[in-house]
């Protein structure tokens, strides 16, 4: 099930609108490589979005065709492993798929990442597809 209206009609702080933007403004290395991959439909023509507010949270990267979500983890998620964990709860709830990445990963071995990101497009494709036929 494709998810629906997950940004539209969201109530969203000032404060969180400004950080998103901070954060767009000073990228990571390994944010501003991937997404010189995911940006302007240069990956398998899908539309990404960077730092998205959904659900309160600020996620790294979002395709809304797709209900994916991709997070590039830094040192800063071995502090914040429960919270991690109940946001991920969170978004998985919203019909919502998280692909976690460490920051190393990214510069070390791109083509890997894309890899897998291209693998879990086929995976929620497919799905959708069995989904379909069964309506």
């Amino acid at each position: 099930m494709q998810p629906r209206n997950i940004i539209i009609g969201q109530k969203v702080s000032p404060e969180k609108i400004k950080r998103a933007k901070e954060l767009r403004q000073n990228m990571t290395l390994a944010e501003k490589i991937l997404w010189e991959h995911l940006r302007a439909k240069r990956f398998n023509g899908l539309k990404f979005r960077r730092q998205q507010i959904i659900e309160g949270f600020i996620v790294d990267f979002y395709c809304h065709s797709l209900g994916l979500v991709i997070e590039l983890d830094g040192e800063i998620h071995n502090k914040q492993k429960e919270y991690d964990i109940e946001r991920d709860k969170i978004l998985s709830s919203k019909q919502l798929t998280i692909l976690r990445f460490t920051n190393q990963q990214v510069p070390e071995d791109v083509e890997s990442v894309l890899n897998t990101i291209a693998k879990k497009q086929e995976d929620i494709e497919n799905l959708r597809d069995l989904q379909q036929e069964k309506e």
